[in-house]
């Protein structure tokens, strides 16, 4: 385990509006690993983990020149033609090698994935020739080494193949078997809690009255963070009170290597987030120039990072992905990203005012970005209906059809 400083999240005596991308980077600059390294896990258990260190190829892929065609191998280049060759009797088929040197002047039979047999090195394919009384008849010319893959083309030995810090996917996996790899270290799997807070929030399922409220916020996150393949711990609710929430932290503390809290960050009579946080932790409250969202609680408490999300569930769902994706994703042992953006027409009009950075709910139909026809923070079905996030950043602009703007996919944040 790594800690992290007490006084990670401080920011600068004076600053009071805190830009989008200065946010990031100072958050990206605070943080680092806090898992430790879990080793030799097998290769059936490392879809979604993230290595702890580089691995090398202990072997070669292909580890021999091998056919990529069903044909005849032969010791090329074939300039002279038209011409005949002798075949000699036997193949090379996938799992079955011929295993004598095949003399000069003569040909073999081959099929895809075999290994080309010692004296050839060149493959034509069997609908560019033909064979008649066991010789094989050639028309046309042939570059050497044509439809050969040879070995260690794709991996050579002691190749740096996947870096400490990937996550691994299912195309890693293929990569780490192809060479034999049966087990990598890899960082164990950070343990993020979800705290829902506020008297106004009941759990789904419970009875409510016309001023009480299900929690969206907690399925939400906590599908989130088991989407990103992090481990759940469900801290529940509490309400809003000094006690339930400094129990609720505690328990977190004990039990997370993060906590995501939503609701009760900001100053009012009731916010008991960082009322408590400053009480029994180190906070800061950075007023980030984003929209939705802006309140944003970064705090540690009892050691244990703590971040303080926006109780409206579509500013809480715009800064987790925002800030929380590549701060789990660092603090879990892998890379802080930045989520790939794509510039697209709009098919939506906007006049956006000076100030803050904006997060509008999106999708892409027929090659162009709609948002949502509602910006407010509330508005949960617009998260629902959204397919990611058209960013604009902090200046005005007057969008209109077809101006060009930047649409940031679910998809480029892991999900």
């Amino acid at each position: 385990m790594n800690p992290l400083r007490n006084d990670c999240f401080a920011l600068p005596p004076g600053v009071n509006w805190t830009p989008v991308e200065e946010a990031l980077a100072r958050l990206r600059s605070r943080l680092h690993p806090v898992v430790d390294v879990e080793p030799a896990v097998p290769l059936s258990q490392l879809n979604g983990r993230i290595l702890a260190s580089d691995v090398l190829a202990p072997r070669a892929h292909p580890p021999s020149s091998n056919s990529a065609v069903d044909g005849y191998a032969f010791a090329g280049p074939l300039t002279d033609v038209p011409c005949t060759l002798p075949l000699v009797d036997g193949r090379s088929a996938a799992g079955e090698p011929y295993r004598k040197p095949v003399p000069p002047g003569h040909a073999i039979r081959i099929l895809t994935g075999a290994v080309i047999p010692a004296g050839t090195d060149t493959v034509v394919l069997e609908e560019d020739c033909e064979v008649v009384n066991g010789e094989l008849k050639l028309n046309g010319t042939l570059k050497l080494g044509a439809n050969a893959r040879q070995a260690g083309e794709d991996i050579k030995a002691q190749d740096r193949i996947l870096s400490a810090g990937t996550r691994l996917t299912p195309t890693h996996l293929s990569v780490l078997a192809s060479v034999g790899i049966s087990s990598v270290d890899v960082y164990q799997r950070l343990r993020v809690g979800v705290l829902s807070t506020g008297d106004e929030v009941k759990a789904v399922g419970s009875e409510v009255t016309d001023w009480q409220i299900y929690d969206a916020n907690r399925p939400m996150l906590s599908a989130l963070v088991t989407r990103l393949g992090y481990e759940l711990v469900d801290l529940g609710h509490a309400l809003d009170r000094a006690d339930d929430v400094r129990a609720a932290l505690e328990r977190g503390a004990e039990h997370c290597d993060l906590i995501l809290t939503s609701g009760g960050v900001s100053a009012g009579d009731e916010d008991h987030v960082s009322k408590t946080l400053k009480a029994h932790g180190d906070i800061s409250n950075w007023r980030i120039a984003i929209k939705p969202g802006r309140p944003l609680a970064l705090a540690m408490f009892k050691g244990t990072p703590v971040v303080g999300l926006p109780g409206n569930p579509v500013a809480a769902w715009v800064c987790a992905l925002r800030f929380g994706t590549p701060a789990m994703a660092l603090l879990a042992g892998g890379h802080w990203f930045e989520p790939q953006a794509y510039v697209m027409p709009a098919n939506f009009s906007k006049n956006k005012k000076p100030g803050r950075s904006e997060m509008l709910r999106a999708r892409v139909r027929d090659g162009q970005v709609d948002v949502f026809g509602s910006e407010g923070s509330g508005r949960v079905t617009g998260l629902a209906w959204s397919e990611g996030l058209v960013e604009l950043d902090e200046g005005a602009q007057q969008i209109e059809p077809g101006t060009q703007v930047r649409f940031i996919p679910y998809g480029s944040f892991g999900l």
